[in-house]
């Protein structure tokens, strides 16, 4: 939990009311990227518990699987060794409509989990071992892949596609293939409501076949290097 160690210590005098604006997203005229105020500023602020954690993901292993390793056909991400501080955004901005997932949405309202339980949640997830063996792409345009990954993705994803939890870039190693396929997709067509508008600038102008190159070569990045 360092990058939330980090990010509470840059982020704790901050205001900011309890709700933040609903299904603001891209696309829309006051949509800011990853704002720091509501929910996601408590749940960053909360110490995490991964004992607590542990228990509250029972009810999602049905989808993200036991150990949180998702499913290779894209239909669920892996979760497990993700920075707990992009976890928290993403499950907060899906609970808030910036990022629509009909299926995870009764899993993650405020309902169902509290601030802390996303604390909770998230910092479990980030401390599960990441298996090597995940689900790739066809390997027939690596190196044209490599050399986009590097050019393009590289600064924020970081070399080994480790990401960066204290600027809420996500780790890509050990992801799906097809998953980070359907995401980039969907990030490149304005899809995707919570989408960082510099990526979407970045990966706009890509073809399908440079998308698909980028994320083969992304997906095949060592674990090691977490």
């Amino acid at each position: 939990m360092h990058a939330v160690a980090l990010l509470v210590a840059g982020f704790g005098a901050l205001g900011g009311s309890a709700a933040q604006a609903q299904g603001s997203g891209v696309g829309d005229k006051d949509y800011v990227w990853n704002e720091m105020r509501g929910e996601k500023l408590q749940a960053l602020m909360a110490k995490g518990d991964a004992a607590r954690g542990e228990i509250a993901f029972e009810v999602c292993a049905g989808c993200h699987k036991s150990g949180a390793v998702g499913r290779p056909d894209g239909t669920y991400p892996r979760l497990a060794g993700q920075h707990a501080s992009v976890l928290i955004k993403q499950m907060v901005d899906i609970r808030a409509g910036r990022r629509k997932n009909p299926k995870m949405l009764p899993f993650a309202s405020q309902h169902v989990l509290s601030p802390q339980d996303i604390a909770d949640i998230a910092v479990y997830l980030e401390g599960l071992p990441v298996p090597a063996e995940n689900g790739r792409g066809p390997g027939t345009a690596l190196e044209a892949g490599r050399k986009l990954y590097v050019e393009d993705c590289q600064s924020c994803h970081g070399a080994a596609g480790e990401g960066d939890g204290a600027r809420f870039y996500p780790r890509l190693s050990g992801q799906h293939y097809a998953y980070l396929l359907r995401e980039g997709l969907a990030i490149r067509e304005g899809e995707r409501g919570n989408a960082n508008p510099k990526m979407m600038k970045i990966i706009r102008p890509y073809s399908d076949a440079d998308l698909k190159a980028a994320l083969d070569y992304a997906s095949r990045l060592s674990v090691d290097g977490r």
